[in-house]
C-alpha cells in the first residue's frame, strides 16, 4: 500500500528526503572519525585530545571501524539515485553497524569495574539509535526499492 507524502518531503531529484534523525545516527556512529578530524586540525594538541577520549587505543580503532560504514552511507546518500541497489543495502549495513556498536559498548560496560558516565550515555544513545533505525517508517521508505526507481 503506497504511502503518500507531501511534496515538501521530496528533494530536487524526486527522492524522499532522509529524516533528520538519520543524520544524527550517522554522526553518532562516526563520532571517532569526527574526533580524529578535530584532532588533526588542532595543530599539536591532537595526540592529547585523542588520548583524552581514547586512553585505550583498541577502543579508538573499534570506533574508527564502526564509523566507516556511516561515512560510506553518508557519501552515498548524495548519489543514491545513481546506485539504488547499493543504497538499499546501506540500510542493512547500518543496522549491522548499530548492533555491533551496541555490542562493543556492552562489552566495554561489562569489563569496566566502575563504568564512566560517558560509556553509559553512549550505550543509551546507541540503543535509542538502533530502536529508531528499526522502527522508523520514513527511513525504511527512503531506503526502499519503490523510492529508488525500481
Amino acid at each position: 500500500m503506497p504511502h503518500s507524502y507531501h511534496p515538501d518531503h521530496y528533494n530536487a531529484h524526486g527522492w524522499l528526503r532522509l529524516p533528520f534523525f538519520f543524520w544524527l545516527v550517522l554522526l553518532l556512529l562516526a563520532r571517532t572519525w569526527l574526533l580524529f578530524i578535530m584532532a588533526g586540525a588542532s595543530q599539536g594538541q591532537g595526540a592529547a585530545l585523542l588520548a583524552l577520549f581514547y586512553p585505550d587505543r583498541t577502543h579508538f580503532w573499534w570506533g574508527m571501524a564502526l564509523g566507516l560504514p556511516a561515512a560510506l552511507v553518508f557519501l552515498l546518500s548524495g548519489r543514491r539515485h545513481h546506485w539504488p541497489r547499493l543504497w538499499q543495502s546501506g540500510w542493512w549495513l547500518m543496522l549491522a553497524t548499530l548492533i555491533a556498536s551496541l555490542v562493543v559498548q556492552g562489552v566495554t560496560l561489562w569489563q569496566a569495574a566502575d563504568p564512566a558516565f560517558s560509556d553509559l550515555l553512549l550505550t543509551l544513545l546507541d540503543s535509542a539509535a538502533l530502536a529508531w533505525w528499526l522502527l522508523s517508517r520514513s527511513l525504511k521508505r527512503a531506503f526502499s526499492a519503490a523510492e529508488n526507481g525500481e
